[in-house]
């Protein structure tokens, strides 16, 4: 019997599915993180091979009977940085003794994108970690809008209001800026109560920077003036995005899924961008994805094959 595999790389966590050359799912399993421009394209491939290790031994097939594989990894938007990741992939496994054919690298955007409209037109919001937008039109042309990453965009990510929540506590400590919760709910989950340890933390120690939009999120819904002003600006950006994926695609109207941990559960961040999507663009429609974006790579690796 042969398969299909379809990956769906994310900053933490990844998915795996196998699948038979029909597109049905047989196994899925979770991994560690392949997010390769932070932990590095060999780290990644690794964590590839050990999911597809997992799958070949709990469906007991040989690496002959992968005829596709596609793999949706956060931070594979440029074509160079796919490269990257799949050149690693294919080395480290040759290095193995192990031959991967039919092998496709894409950003984790685009399976989301197929999952939630396949064989249709639509978009996909993404706002976790990161964000970016992907639109399909009718003829199956793929834009996209931000997704600069988190140095130079991201805007709407939780990177990015945990940046903007800690340059706020920054200026609070450095005696130039505004109190907020902010301050305290930092104090209490991560120990940071001085300039000195906010320094330290951020630079020393690897802070996972967007871990702190969750607090914001909870000051926020407090009322804390600005944690609110913070998401206002956040949520801004991304009507701003899709205001920019609609000029580029030429539509006056669009179907958008989201995607990501930060408005694909409701809170109040979330809410603010329902509120601004219908205020600001109503011919766009917020729509449930059809399927997951594993499905989307799935689905993917299905139409490499029958290519």
């Amino acid at each position: 019997m042969d398969y299909i595999l379809g990956f769906d790389c994310g900053a933490t966590k990844s998915e795996c599915a196998a699948a038979d050359t029909k597109g049905n799912i047989l196994h899925t399993l979770t991994g560690e993180p392949v997010n390769f421009l932070v932990i590095g394209a060999d780290k990644a491939s690794e964590n590839i091979l050990s999911l597809i290790k997992e799958c070949k031994d709990k469906l007991n097939f040989d690496d002959d009977n992968i005829k596709s594989i596609v793999i949706g990894a956060a931070g594979a938007g440029r074509n160079e940085d796919a490269e990257n990741l799949h050149s690693s992939l294919i080395n480290l496994a040759s290095k193995k003794g192990i031959t991967l054919k039919g092998v496709t690298v894409i950003s984790d955007a685009q399976i989301a994108l197929e999952g939630a409209f396949p064989d249709k037109s639509g978009s996909i919001l993404i706002a976790g970690t990161g964000s970016i937008i992907y639109g399909k039109d009718k003829d199956s042309k793929i834009y996209r809008a931000g997704g600069f990453g988190r140095i130079i965009g991201d805007e709407g990510s939780g990177y990015s209001i945990g940046r903007k929540a800690l340059q706020r506590v920054a200026k609070f400590f450095d005696g130039s800026g505004e109190g907020t919760d902010i301050v305290k709910l930092i104090a209490d989950k991560y120990g940071i109560k001085t300039s000195e340890d906010l320094i330290n933390n951020v630079y020393k120690e690897n802070f996972d920077i967007s871990s702190v939009a969750e607090l914001v999120l909870d000051a926020a819904s407090k009322d804390d003036l600005i944690a609110l002003t913070i998401l206002e600006e956040e949520t801004d950006e991304l009507i701003q995005q899709l205001k920019m994926l609609m000029k580029k695609m030429n539509v006056d109207e669009l179907n958008v899924s989201f995607a990501g941990s930060l408005v694909i559960n409701k809170n109040i961040y979330s809410d603010m961008l329902i509120e601004k999507v219908k205020f600001y663009l109503p011919t766009v429609k917020i729509v449930k994805p059809e399927y997951t974006p594993l499905q989307g790579a799935i689905n993917i690796a299905q139409e490499k094959l029958n290519a």
